[in-house]
Order: C-alpha cells, then sequence, then structure tokens
C-alpha cells in the first residue's frame, strides 16, 4: 500500500484499520472455499459470515422460550417428596435462602415417567416430546438473580439486568454474521413487549445492525405479524435501487469526511439489508409451499397448537435460509401464582406437539446436527403454594433443556435437592448457559468482546464457565 495512502493527519486508527483490509480478504476467501457464498455488497457488511475462535459443532440457534417461567418440579424435575409433604411446612433448612417463601409444600398433580432408551424424566404434559426424549439434554440445576420477571427475562436474554447490555443473539451478530445476504442474522419471532421489552432483543452498544428483527408481538397471532416496512408496492424496485444508490453514495461521503463513524456504518448496512429482505422475507413466511403433512406435524391448522405450530415452523424455515439466531416466545402465560394445573394443562398442550414437530423436522432435514434448540425461561415456580394451588417465582432452581447441535442427546445434567429448591450437584449460572452456548457455535466468551466507554465488555461480564459435559 503506497505510504502516500496516510496524510499526517491520519490517525494511527485509521492507517491500521486500512491496512488490516488484506486480512480480511483472507479471512473471506476462506470462507467462500467453504461454500459461503456472498454478493460484493455483503462481503463489506457487518453481517458478512465470519470465522469462529474454533471449530464450532453449531451454526445456529432456536431458542423456545415460555414466558412467565413453567414449574420444574411439575414438568422435569419430578419430586416424590413433594406429594408426600403435601400441605405440610418445608422440613428446616430447605428454604434458608428466602424465608418468605417457605410455606407449605404443594405436591405435583402431574404423573411422570421415564421415556426413550435414556431413561429422560418428564410429566405426562408432554406426550408428543416425550418421544424426543434421546435427543434431549435436560438441565435440572440452572439458577439465576431476580426474582421479578423483568431482572429475569433481562438476565436470561442479556446477562446483566443492571445495565443496558447486548442480547445473546445480538452478540452470535456480532460475532460471527450471517450466512445469508438477504436476511439478518437474528429474528424473534412474537417478541415480549413488556418485562424489558426490546431490550431482549436489542444491540445496546454493539453496531445497530445486530439488532434483533422482530415479527410481530407476544400478544399478537402470528397469522396477523409481519415484518414492518419490508415491501413497497407503489414502487417498481428498480426504482427504489437507484433511489438507495443516490442515498447510499452521500452517505458513503459523509463516512468519509467522518473517517470513522458507526451510525453511518451502521446505516448505510442496514439500508442495504432492508432492501435485500424484499425479496426473500416473503417468501420465507410464506407457509404455502409446506406440505400438509409438515404443517400437520406442526399442529398448524388445529387448536390450541395452530400459533406456535406456525411460529416453530418459521423458526424452522430461517434457520434454514441461514439466520443465525431465531427467538420463538409464547405469550405471557406461564406465570402461574394460583391454578397452576389448569394452567399448566393448557399452555402445554400449546406447545407440545410443535415443538416435537420442530425437532423432527429438523432432524430429518439434516439441520439438527447443527442447530441448537434450547428450551425454557427465565425461571422456575416454588415447591410451595401460592394462592392455594399457585406456585411463586423461583431463580434459586428451574430447569432448561437443549436439542441438536453436538449436544449429548439423552442425557439428564445436574440436580436439585429432594423439593427442587435449589441445586445440589453440578449447578449451571445463566452465566454458564451463555458461556456454553457461544462455545457450541465456536466462540469462546472471554475472547468475544467489544469495547465501550474505556472497557471490553462481554455477554457473561466477567463471569461464566462452558458446561463441557454436555457436549458429545
Amino acid at each position: 500500500m503506497p505510504c502516500n495512502r496516510f496524510s499526517l493527519r491520519s490517525t494511527r486508527r485509521a492507517m491500521l484499520r486500512k491496512s488490516a483490509c488484506g486480512i480480511g480478504q483472507l479471512a473471506l476467501a476462506a470462507m467462500l472455499s467453504n461454500g459461503v457464498q456472498a454478493t460484493p455488497a455483503f462481503s463489506e457488511s457487518p453481517l458478512s459470515p465470519k470465522l469462529p475462535h474454533f471449530p464450532a459443532r453449531a451454526k445456529r440457534i432456536i431458542f423456545l422460550f415460555m414466558w412467565g417461567g413453567p414449574s420444574h418440579v411439575d414438568t422435569f424435575d419430578p419430586k416424590p417428596m413433594l406429594n408426600e409433604h403435601d400441605g405440610k411446612p418445608l422440613p428446616p433448612g430447605i428454604s434458608t435462602r428466602d424465608q418468605s417463601k417457605s410455606g407449605k409444600v404443594l405436591g405435583s398433580p402431574f404423573r411422570f415417567a421415564q421415556h426413550g432408551q435414556s431413561g429422560v424424566w418428564m410429566s405426562d404434559l408432554f406426550p408428543h416430546l416425550a418421544k424426543q426424549a434421546d435427543r434431549l439434554c435436560v438441565i435440572r440445576s440452572m439458577h439465576t438473580e431476580g426474582t421479578a420477571h423483568g431482572e429475569a427475562l433481562l438476565r436470561l436474554h442479556t446477562g446483566q439486568a443492571n445495565l443496558v447490555r447486548p442480547s445473546v443473539g445480538s452478540w452470535l451478530s456480532y460475532g460471527l454474521g450471517c450466512e445469508s445476504d438477504t436476511l439478518p442474522a437474528y429474528i424473534t419471532i412474537s417478541p415480549p413487549r413488556g418485562h424489558g421489552g426490546v431490550q431482549n432483543y436489542g444491540s445496546a452498544f454493539l453496531p445497530a445492525i445486530h439488532q434483533g428483527t422482530a415479527i410481530g408481538s407476544a400478544e399478537t397471532p402470528i397469522k396477523q405479524a409481519s415484518v414492518l416496512n419490508v415491501g413497497n408496492t407503489r414502487i417498481p424496485s428498480t426504482l427504489q435501487r437507484q433511489q438507495l444508490d443516490l442515498i447510499q453514495s452521500l452517505n458513503r461521503e459523509h463516512l468519509k469526511e467522518a473517517s470513522e463513524d458507526q451510525g453511518i456504518e451502521g446505516l448505510i448496512a442496514n439500508y442495504e439489508l432492508a432492501f435485500r429482505m424484499q425479496a426473500n422475507v416473503p417468501e420465507v413466511m410464506n407457509m404455502e409451499d409446506e406440505t400438509k403433512e409438515t404443517q400437520d406435524l406442526y399442529g398448524i391448522g388445529a387448536e390450541p397448537t395452530d400459533n406456535f405450530g406456525r411460529q416453530c415452523l418459521l423458526a424452522r424455515k430461517f434457520a434454514e435460509a441461514g439466520v443465525r439466531y431465531i427467538q420463538v416466545s409464547t405469550d405471557y402465560t406461564w406465570d402461574h401464582h394460583k391454578k397452576s394445573k389448569d394452567g399448566l394443562v393448557t399452555e402445554s398442550a400449546k406447545v407440545d406437539r410443535p415443538i416435537s414437530g420442530l425437532l423432527t423436522d429438523l432432524a430429518r432435514r439434516g439441520l439438527l446436527e447443527d442447530t441448537i434448540v434450547l428450551w425454557g425461561a427465565e425461571f422456575g415456580r416454588t415447591p410451595t403454594a401460592e394462592n392455594i394451588d399457585g406456585r411463586n417465582h423461583h431463580p434459586q432452581a428451574f430447569t432448561m433443556w437443549m436439542a441438536g447441535g453436538g449436544v449429548k442427546g439423552g442425557l439428564t445434567y445436574g440436580a436439585t435437592d429432594d423439593f427442587g429448591y435449589q441445586p445440589v450437584e453440578k449447578a449451571v449460572h445463566m452465566h454458564d448457559l451463555h458461556a456454553t452456548l457461544l462455545h457450541g457455535l465456536g466462540l469462546d466468551h472471554k475472547r468475544l468482546t467489544y469495547r465501550y466507554a474505556g472497557r471490553d465488555f462481554r455477554l457473561t461480564d466477567v463471569h461464566g464457565n462452558v458446561v463441557h459435559e454436555i457436549w458429545s
């Protein structure tokens, strides 16, 4: 590179950035040699594919979020002692962490059984998912902080609740880019509008291109949802392209004068992505090209599974199209402070068949082997009763499960005490879960950092340990 390219006014940062372009081209060439295709515009985008820190087990994540917090002791963590002590106080020593939850024990009304060759325990709330038992890695020893939904949701989605932080999907978008040049790296289907709202899929101080693209909201049936402003019926695409080229030429001139401005860079990248999305998003969201057998597999066209079935099928279609992180959320319907039995029966029936269908569909298309499916919520529920037949919030212990993407199927990891109050074996904190998810996609959570406000930030802050035992 000629020395005269750098004037006396050039900053050292600008010189290093420009001189490092050759390294980026080498990385891009390596990815292209592995079959990842990119248009010229895409190769210059912040969403262009990036190499992981080490060989990855998976390429993408689908997170199935059960908003409100299902009861772990009624779903995947059987506790016979609850029924033996039903209506009695918790034994001394069990509730030492939080005396406010030391009420009378509430037994589970559901029957538990072992399923599959591996013998994974789950209740009769999930008859369809039970057939997938040998694909599940059930983590019974999850724990976190935050007894309120807002704090717990932010910790689940961003790792922290005291500051505005990037969400998990945004970190993956920043670290790995996208496999598609016509779709965003991060899509959230029917996201919660409460308990943190857009912060749960926001990019915070990361470039805006890494924010999740929302489709609808948790309260809106997915049939009525769409990506806002993705099409323009009044102006043909050729004229739109001409208009965009003019705007982008002005933006790039402005960027030259600014030398470095993440706001302008993000604007340019977002405009380009939005234009390309017009050609692909309507096609991906169209379910008419899916066979009736596939739609039946997800429970589409039947109640009560139609809505969540459509969400799960959309997740598979976006995964197949190259989206890096897809979240599917239920409505705020798992918060059973009373009538927990009725609530669990109702909500499980909505998601059981669609989730089983998703795992089956991913597997038969060869996608499950490099897709991590994660199921869970912000916390669990107390082993004691609230409002006679309900359960209160319980971050001290809960269950999540994973499937696919190199995870050991049929494994039950960790354990809680006899009443499901707290972990007693192989405890997994939320930071550990985040570190483990990044590890599955080839990212070292300690190396995936972003400099902001004078310090290097990361998803796990200064915490987190990879749970290596869950990987096959």
